[in-house]
């Protein structure tokens, strides 16, 4: 049953219900935007969404149940971190940031970075503006130092054709957006194998976030998204971290209606069953994992569910 909620419309949020399935305290979205018009896009961005604040987002909090966020500045700004960094400042002490870099930024730079919060670096091969694939061994040698993570998102091709590099690299690496992966690629595609043993060998973490973006039907609802899931939850669940992907940029670009965030958290618990799991895991994948990945306290957090 559904706990009482204030059937309260969050920006950017299809629904009014918070998920049915028990959140833990201490949870984290781990892939969430945030964007305003005071900051310039980057010249050939292709997504232009509209702003959505911190405050925005900490309505959807109050719906579904995290209490601690990851922003990714998005392939809108570019390498301009700064509107992500300005809700790092407004979520506080529970946000960690995910920043877009060149590799040409000092040392001063990026220990300010560190210091609001970053715990990594985004290179996006697919929608961004910025950076290509010979920036993989320049930026891990960059961020190492910092005990940062290089964030990947590409195509399955692109992805499998790397392996070598991406074998070699010494950061950890977190693969967004279910590694862009297809549903009718699981199991056979290069790129799927490669990211399995990468998470089995301790090297990848894997986001179920976006699986939207993957489904051919262009909603989280496919069932067949549910093999892709179980496939990372099965391979090392401990690995396996959750975003919303909020406010859902390729949804106001009309890629796809905006989804029910609280509907993407019950579906988590959903893959989370059918590969033979439960409460534990959805404790690891939003609560323990995240703390692991990106230095939250491991202390339990109250939350507005309990």
């Amino acid at each position: 049953m559904r706990r009482d909620c204030l059937a309260t419309p969050v920006a950017f949020s299809a629904g009014t219900d918070q998920p049915t399935v028990a959140v833990p305290a201490g949870a984290c979205d781990c892939h969430v935007h945030v964007y305003d018009g005071h900051f310039p896009a980057a010249p050939g961005a292709r997504l232009l969404p509209p702003d959505a604040s911190a405050g925005d987002y900490g309505r959807l909090q109050a719906r579904i149940g995290t209490t601690r966020t990851v922003l990714v500045t998005p392939s809108t700004y570019g390498t301009d971190n700064g509107c992500m960094l300005e809700g790092l400042v407004a979520l506080g002490e529970q946000a960690r940031g995910v920043a877009v870099i060149d590799g040409s930024e000092g040392d001063g730079e990026l220990q300010r970075l560190h210091a609001l919060g970053v715990r990594g670096v985004r290179l996006n091969l697919s929608l961004g503006v910025s950076g290509t694939a010979d920036l993989l061994e320049p930026l891990a040698a960059r961020i190492a130092p910092l005990g940062w993570h290089l964030q990947l998102l590409m195509a399955p091709d692109l992805l499998a054709s790397l392996a070598s590099v991406l074998r070699r690299l010494s950061v950890p690496l977190v693969f967004d957006h279910f590694g862009r992966i297809a549903p009718a690629q699981a199991g056979t595609h290069a790129a799927h194998a490669l990211l399995l043993e990468l998470l089995a060998e301790g090297k990848a973490w894997i986001k179920l976030s976006g699986g939207y973006i993957v489904s051919p039907l262009h909603t989280v609802e496919d069932p067949a998204l549910d093999a892709l899931a179980h496939s990372y939850l099965r391979c090392v669940p401990d690995r396996v971290l959750w975003g919303s992907d909020w406010p859902h940029a390729t949804a106001t670009a009309g890629v796809q209606p905006l989804p029910d965030d609280a509907r993407q958290v019950d579906r988590l618990a959903q893959w989370i069953d059918g590969a033979g799991q439960g409460a534990a895991t959805l404790h690891s994948v939003l609560v323990d994992n995240p703390s692991a990945l990106y230095g939250f306290a491991q202390t339990e957090l109250p939350n507005s569910f309990h």
